[in-house]
């Protein structure tokens, strides 16, 4: 992690090292990871304040400088001046592992050095990377102190430092120490290290950024991947070469499967059937026995792991042409199709908060409109939904991305009685607030918009699919088309097997921290060395166990965001809505946040969370396409066949890729594009 360089001492004085506390978690059903790898937050009334104190120096004071000096330098000429400083900072890392005798680690530091400042021109370029494969250490004299056996001590937070600790603190008076800069001590000298303090600290803005947009509470993950970071240093988990493995586990396996491809199509199928639907499940079987689900696109070399893990391959989807620039994310003089975005917002419910979208339009004012809506949990940031519109957008369409309903910025602009969830209603608000963004932008732009296509993904589809079965019945959209990606045909389903991943951390109870921190170490790797990795390996370097942890924990705290939201949970001080969110299961909350306040009966419940409830629309209309896979692992094949035969030719049905774990093919790809090119010929 970057050290700061501010070193605020007399914080020192305020604190002491005070041992913590156990607490009674016995009766959460998921683990507070915030605890486990920090425990007792003992000046968590301060440090909330506190943190939104820094929240606003940035904003006001940091940022701005940061802005400034993006604008001056272009990406290239930052990237060349962080190496330099990264190389001047080898005495730390050196001294750092001299401390932890780590020798070997020692010598592949001093090889780098040596051979950066010389062919590297001081460090500009990185030789001992790209031709030798010797990578940068995350060593400082903190780690090393951790490696000794210090303990972390109370944490706290300071200013502009945010989080740290007394160990923290000691360790980077030390990291000045062993810093060559410190001793040279002239006004150019000055200048220069406050140039390198902020080009490396102006990398941190993004991070920050996505942090503040995309958490209804960013103290508290940010104080999560505080203690799991310190954690993943001391167990010197950060030193596994994730590339390498990668590379060497990757070459093993394709030898593997070149040998047994059927075998291993076989076994990625699902063969446990079950369904929530009330009927007989034999006569449902006896029903679809003639329903075929063979694919429509078949991923060539697509080698399975687990549904879980090949999940988490939508990680690879990507188009560098989404944030491609000259230079930095924070400078105006961006103009990547990532910055070009504009933003915009609509008022869903008086007295609440105005909800921002994005959007982007095409000269030609008579242009298709594109709605893109993300994923479970997802705001109008994420990455995913940008690439998508990039898709639409070079079709000739203007798009708009609106965050999933299922998302705590959504839920705090609407009225405080709107629970999200049920897809009916939820397809209902997308409804309300999809048609208040239209009309503002037809207004301000003059902009007509008489075709559009909705597009979601997972949660977000089976919603568009409920909208469009709504607009089937009564049409207040105009001429419009739909395309889902991945939805739920039985929510209470896929609920279920989200909450049942999610309960395996407990086989991990003993180990739990162990697993967790050396997870969110390969995750790290992974987007740190992202270039280094050929991607038509076709391989996560996850184990079914790591998907599992990686998932739930990121499907649990889109939950926990959505409640946070809407208990009106406070940022600047202590509650105990953590107390509740770390027992509550996605069934739990759908119990108390929906079922309970709710006039619907259970049945009338059951049967407004599947896609079979809307089946007269499916089968009727041909303004839809659905993508799925056979192996998706928050459906069953009955289900699969039971959707077969309601939308028939509107259904495309991939052979692998679990659940959007295909986004990244080329397969795909080009099947979405015709679609949408197709699409737009037919509005």
């Amino acid at each position: 992690m970057i050290n700061y360089k501010f070193l605020i001492l007399v914080i020192l004085i305020c604190f002491t090292l005070l041992s913590s506390q156990a607490v009674n978690a016995s009766d959460y059903k998921y683990p507070d990871y915030a605890y486990e790898f920090l425990g007792l937050d003992k000046h968590e009334n301060f440090n909330r304040k506190m943190f939104n104190f820094n929240r606003g120096l940035n904003k006001y004071l940091i940022r701005p400088i940061h802005v400034i000096w993006a604008s001056i330098l272009p990406q290239y000429a930052m990237d060349r001046i962080n190496g330099v400083s990264k190389n001047i900072e080898y005495p730390i890392r050196l001294m750092s592992n001299l401390v932890q005798k780590d020798f070997r680690n020692a010598g592949n530091e001093t090889k780098r050095f040596l051979i950066n400042t010389t062919i590297g021109l001081a460090g500009m370029f990185d030789p001992a990377k790209h031709i030798l494969n010797i990578y940068i250490s995350r060593d400082d004299m903190d780690k090393a102190l951790s490696r000794r056996n210090i303990k972390l001590g109370n944490f706290f937070v300071a200013p502009v430092i945010v989080f740290t600790s007394p160990r923290d603190i000691f360790g980077r008076i030390l990291d000045t120490a062993f810093n060559p800069t410190t001793y040279i001590g002239s006004p150019i000298v000055a200048i220069v290290k406050a140039g390198m303090t902020i080009n490396e600290t102006a990398y941190w803005q993004t991070l920050i950024y996505i942090v503040e947009a995309s958490y209804a509470d960013p103290y508290e993950i940010t104080k999560t991947a505080f203690g799991i970071d310190k954690y993943i240093k001391m167990k010197n988990f950060d030193r596994v070469n994730i590339v390498s493995e990668f590379r060497v586990k990757s070459e093993q396996d394709d030898k593997l499967h070149k040998n047994n491809d059927v075998k291993l199509n076989v076994s990625a199928e699902i063969v446990k059937d079950s369904t929530n639907i009330e009927n007989d499940e034999t006569e449902i079987k006896q029903d679809l026995k003639n329903v075929s689900i063979e694919p429509n696109i078949v991923l060539a070399n697509y080698y399975p792991q687990s549904p879980v893990t090949d999940s988490m391959r939508t990680m690879l989807l990507s188009n560098p042409d989404v944030s491609k620039s000259i230079w930095n994310e924070v400078s105006p003089w961006n103009r990547s199709f990532m910055k070009r975005l504009k933003t915009s917002s609509v008022n869903l419910a008086e007295g609440r908060d105005n909800y921002k979208f994005l959007y982007l339009l095409q000269k030609d004012k008579n242009s298709p409109l594109a709605i893109v809506i993300p994923s479970t949990g997802d705001g109008i940031y994420a990455s995913h939904a940008m690439t998508f519109a990039k898709m639409f957008y070079d079709s000739g369409y203007s798009v708009v991305i609106h965050g999933n309903p299922f998302q705590w910025e959504y839920v705090k602009s609407m009225p405080s009685e709107y629970k999200p969830g049920l897809p009916a209603n939820d397809a209902s608000a997308l409804r309300a607030s999809t048609n208040k963004i239209i009309k503002k932008l037809q207004n301000k732009y003059g902009y007509s918009f008489e075709n559009k296509v909705l597009f979601g993904t997972s949660l977000a589809a089976i919603d568009i699919l409920f909208l469009a079965n709504q607009e089937f019945k009564d049409n207040t959209l105009g001429n419009t088309q739909y395309i889902a990606l991945c939805p739920p045909i039985d929510l209470f389903y896929s609920l279920n097997q989200v909450d049942k991943f999610a309960d395996e951390w407990q086989n991990f109870s003993d180990d739990l921290k162990d697993k967790v921190a050396y997870a969110s170490a390969k995750l790290v790797n992974f987007y740190l060395n992202g270039d280094d990795i050929d991607y038509e390996v076709n391989r996560m370097p996850f184990d079914e166990d790591e998907a599992k942890l990686i998932t739930s924990f990121i499907m649990h705290q889109k939950l926990s965001d959505v409640i946070f939201t809407i208990e009106n949970a406070p940022t600047n001080k202590k509650s105990n809505v953590y107390d509740d969110i770390n027992k509550m299961s996605y069934r739990d909350y759908f119990n108390k946040y929906i079922k309970n306040n709710s006039d619907f009966d259970e049945k009338t419940l059951e049967q407004g969370v599947g896609l079979i409830s809307i089946s007269d629309y499916l089968k009727t209309a041909n303004n839809y396409k659905i993508y799925h896979t056979k192996n998706d692992y928050l459906i069953n094949s009955t289900q699969l066949k039971q959707l077969k035969k309601i939308a028939g030719d509107n259904l495309i049905i991939l052979n692998n890729g679990s659940h959007l774990g295909f986004t990244y093919r080329s397969e795909f790809q080009t099947d979405l594009k015709n679609t949408i090119n197709q699409m737009n010929y037919d509005l």
